[in-house]
């Protein structure tokens, strides 16, 4: 799988820089060339790859567009750019350091040379690697951190498909960050957990979503090993990655990428579900579907009296090759306010091309964010992105300026 990348990699190097030369060639051939066999062949061959190598110099040569608030995103910057295709991150704050994991691929698509990197950091800036995690022959991806019974839990999704589509969640603890124990397969299985989440550290809840898509529920453990159903949050609309919070007054809120299909093109549907529910969260209710944005990697905080998320965003919604969720279309990973009556879109990190799914930590009144991103000097559609490499960045975030706005 690790000469596949490298080989879609130099495809798409091939479109940037020969491209070109080599589409326009052929049109030239057609227009020239006798027989009308050979100048149908010029025609035909040299008109698509002509117009689709323009098109990928252009995504190549855009000019990064994302609205990043200054006021709002104090700093940010590199952790992780090593050439390969850095992605879906977490990060916690336990035992007087940063923790951060990602995923590091040959590109976006499913590989068995898929890696969890575990790094840490007493400040953000200076990081050292503690652990690489691998579930071989299987793909792993979207890990998250949950810190239950004084132990560092992190659970992941396996991958067995090109196309990523996990099949199940697999959990390892530790008690220094360093030595982890082996992978072990969450029961039941077929649900893919997000992030767990405690109002009292005794509880512990998560948001897990079926492998089928279609529905997302509500699970709760008191050991984050044993996980029992509490609810169902939603179900239809291709219903995939979902995200909960506790509100001030006891409530919990959550947000889930609603895709209505599973087409490359996206759908003009996709949107943000937004629901929430009254302890002891056996019941939901659905309070809007915002289509602000499809929030892909959902990552949801509260900050006093308001909960916030960071998750992708896709700046330009239109048809039918830019519908939400489609893979030629730019992408950011922004900030949002969630209301029960929709997302509201408050700044844009520095980020492009294949980006998001991020970790969160709140210090006082700062926010630290980490996430994944394409070359954030470029404007890559999501596609160019996933083909290429990609770092981990940290940004850091004024919550009084966030809270502000």
């Amino acid at each position: 799988m690790r000469a596949t990348g490298n080989s879609l990699q130099l495809l798409f190097a091939f479109f940037r820089y020969l491209g070109v030369g080599v589409g326009a060639a052929l049109v030239i051939l057609g227009i020239f060339a006798r027989p009308l066999p050979l100048k149908l062949a010029g025609f035909i061959l040299g008109i698509p790859l002509l117009a689709f190598s323009l098109l990928v110099v252009y995504w190549t040569l855009r000019r990064n567009e994302a609205e990043v608030s200054t006021s709002i995103v104090l700093d940010s910057w590199d952790i992780v750019a090593d050439g390969l295709h850095n992605s879906n991150t977490d990060l916690i704050y336990w035992q007087g350091a940063f923790y951060l994991v990602h995923a590091a691929a040959p590109y976006h698509l499913g590989s068995p040379d898929c890696k969890l990197v575990v790094r840490r950091s007493p400040d953000g800036h200076s990081w050292e690697q503690l652990s690489i995690l691998q579930a071989a022959p299987d793909d792993i991806r979207d890990p998250k951190f949950a810190v239950i019974q004084d132990h560092l839990f992190l659970y992941a999704l396996k991958n067995r498909s090109w196309n990523p589509e996990p099949y199940t969640t697999v959990y390892t603890s530790s008690q220094d960050g360093v030595h982890w124990d082996p992978f072990q397969d969450i029961e039941p299985e077929g649900w893919l957990f997000w992030k767990p989440k405690t109002p009292d550290g005794q509880t512990y809840y998560v948001a897990v979503y079926w492998w089928e898509h279609g529905r997302s529920a509500l699970f709760s453990s008191i050991d984050g090993i044993h996980w029992s159903q509490r609810s169902q949050i939603y179900a239809g609309d291709r219903n995939d990655e979902t995200d909960i919070e506790f509100l001030p007054d006891g409530r919990m809120i959550a947000t889930a990428r609603l895709e209505f299909s599973e087409s490359i093109l996206g759908h003009p549907q996709g949107c943000t579900m937004i629901a929430t529910s009254n302890a002891p969260y056996d019941a939901w209710q659905v309070g809007a579907k915002s289509p602000l944005t499809r929030l892909d990697g959902p990552s949801l905080f509260r900050y006093r009296e308001r909960v916030y998320a960071v998750g992708r965003y896709q700046p330009v919604v239109r048809g039918p090759f830019a519908y939400m969720g489609s893979v030629f279309t730019c992408k950011r990973t922004s900030l949002f306010k969630v209301r029960q009556d929709g997302l509201v879109r408050l700044s844009d990190l520095p980020s492009a091309g294949d980006t998001a799914y991020s970790g969160v930590v709140l210090q006082g009144d700062e926010l630290f964010v980490s996430y994944y991103t394409s070359d954030i000097h470029k404007d890559y559609v999501w596609l160019v992105g996933m083909l290429n490499p990609s770092n981990i960045r940290l940004a850091r975030i004024s919550l009084p300026a966030l809270d502000i706005l």
